[in-house]
């Protein structure tokens, strides 16, 4: 036998379906994609052609972006060289996003995986295999678009006529064979929620009450049978339903308000006492910032340009100020700066001091006069303050220093982690392990800890069992209940987040049952008690 017959080629095969209708069925269109790559794997059994055990299946998710899990998992297999080939039924069930298939087909070279198709045979370690997959992504991109555009079309026909035409329905609602139902219970609790607010006449306080009365978001179920939601109201979602007008009845669609298909839940009287509730708070809000005495207020910006509001808080009796930026305050945390708390005293402290060295001032002008005469804007950038100056003002030495740089750090929040420390290197170049690892190796060491009570609790289960329910390998199985055994201490490091970064699931998996044997072999210094 050749070396090349000899040696075996690990092929995974990828499947993915755009809905998740019919995948219920004993055979969906998963299992015929499934079938048809495993057929073409068995008929390459002389080049050494084997299938790993893993499924990596999608079902419900669009080939327009990589968000999938399944593909998650088979690009770790990648990553982690466990995986020779990939195959698929069809290109586009693997992506119909030309972009993400350029990084794919690199990742898959970077790795020395090969692409194979079932239906359409290509090799992308040829250029003419690159280019006809990139003319046939072209027209998956192009049927994906133009299936938007229709359905874009579709929704901008439909709503001026009040015809439910999808998306996420709020709290108080439901779908039910394409209609919007009443779902009574959470009307109750929409009442509740705007008859709270009108009571109290505070978003805060409103929270608080709901907290205490239970109410709760929406639950929503994802296609992969996960859910999202339940989870106490904040901020921005508590204002963003108390001016929904979907609860009246009505939709807005382009700026324009409609008629919508939905039953009212919500008197409207109602909702416009409520609405002349949030216009009086927000009034409140901006006159008791300007009054607030806070120096910077109207004049402190983060780096993305938002506005940072005035914002305090009392604990132990002590008064804390703080500037914040607005998106943050609304729940969009995504549309702040680079930093978007910074405390009160702090920043101001910086600010008068930088403008008093600058204009050569000791105490013959106050802070308030300092920043209403000579300040223009402030923009908080990591590791440094950018102050503008009035352009009227003619005390600075010339035009160009209209712009003052300031050093400046964010004071820490929180107390630095005491890390494990290593038995080598010196703690100052140790950092802690990524939130992102951190969060994995907790789920493997709770899946660990699952297992072996199963195991040790029912007489019927075994590892073997166990893989084939989990669809992994049996190693996985035993590597995974090998982190059960870990010392308690190192489990409440990995709990507080003091483990160093590059100690994870494949370092601590398999240890010694022995517990300093376990630091020894960590290369840390074990605990002192």
């Amino acid at each position: 036998m050749s070396a090349s017959s000899s040696r075996k080629v690990r092929c995974a095969i990828y499947t993915r379906v755009s809905s998740d209708q019919g995948l219920e069925q004993d055979f969906n269109s998963l299992n015929a994609q499934y079938d048809a790559s495993a057929a073409y794997i068995r008929s390459q059994a002389h080049a050494g052609w084997s299938l790993v055990r893993n499924q990596y299946d999608d079902g419900g998710f669009s080939g327009g972006n990589t968000e999938r899990p399944a593909l998650r998992r088979l690009l770790e297999g990648i990553r982690a060289r466990k995986i020779d080939i990939v195959v698929v039924y069809k290109v586009d069930r693997l992506t119909r996003s030309l972009a993400d298939f350029a990084k794919l087909v690199e990742l898959f070279d970077q790795h020395g995986v090969s692409f194979v198709s079932v239906t359409q045979q290509f090799n992308t370690t040829t250029s003419m295999g690159r280019l006809t997959l990139n003319v046939l992504l072209s027209f998956a991109q192009f049927e994906r678009e133009l299936t938007s555009e229709r359905i874009r079309d579709k929704i901008a026909a439909s709503k001026p006529k009040g015809l439910w035409v999808g998306g996420t329905t709020p709290l108080g609602y439901a779908v039910k064979d394409k209609s919007v139902v009443v779902v009574e219970k959470e009307a109750k609790q929409i009442r509740t929620i705007f008859e709270t607010y009108l009571r109290l006449g505070s978003t805060l306080k409103t929270l608080a009450e709901l907290r205490r009365l239970g109410i709760v978001t929406k639950v929503r179920q994802r296609a992969d049978g996960t859910s999202a939601g339940g989870i106490p109201f904040t901020r921005g979602p508590l204002s963003y339903l108390l001016r929904n007008r979907f609860f009246i009845g009505e939709v807005v669609y382009k700026g324009e308000i409609l008629k919508g298909p939905q039953e009212p839940i919500i008197d409207r009287t109602l909702f416009n006492a409520v609405q002349e509730c949030l216009a009086r708070q927000l009034n409140r809000e901006i006159v008791r910032t300007s009054k607030s005495g806070a120096l910077l207020a109207g004049k402190i910006f983060d780096d993305h340009g938002n506005a940072m509001a005035a914002s305090h808080t009392h604990k132990n009796g002590v008064k804390y100020r703080y500037y914040i930026s607005r998106p943050l305050l609304n729940g969009e945390i995504n549309k702040t700066g680079t930093i978007n708390r910074v405390p009160a005293s702090n920043i101001e402290m910086a600010v008068t001091e930088a403008l008093r060295e600058k204009l050569s001032l000791d105490g013959e002008m106050s802070d308030r006069d300092l920043v209403d005469q000579h300040l223009v804007r402030i923009e908080v950038q990591s590791g440094q303050l950018v102050i503008t100056r009035n352009r009227t003002d003619d005390t600075f030495d010339a035009p160009e220093t209209t712009t003052l740089i300031v050093p400046w750090q964010k004071p820490p929040s929180k107390k630095r982690r005491e890390l494990l420390k290593p038995d080598i290197a010196s703690h100052e170049r140790v950092r802690p392990i990524r939130a992102e690892h951190r969060a994995r190796l907790l789920h493997s060491i709770a899946r660990g800890r699952l297992w072996l009570n199963e195991l040790l609790t029912s007489p019927t289960s075994s590892q073997d069992a166990i893989a084939k329910r989990e669809r992994c390998s049996v190693r996985k199985i035993n590597m995974t209940i090998s982190l059960a055994f870990l010392a308690p201490s190192l489990i409440k490091a990995v709990i507080d987040g003091r483990l160093p970064r590059g100690l994870g699931i494949t370092q601590l998996c398999d240890l010694s049952a022995d517990w300093s044997e376990q630091y020894r072999k960590l290369g840390l210094a074990p605990p002192t008690n």
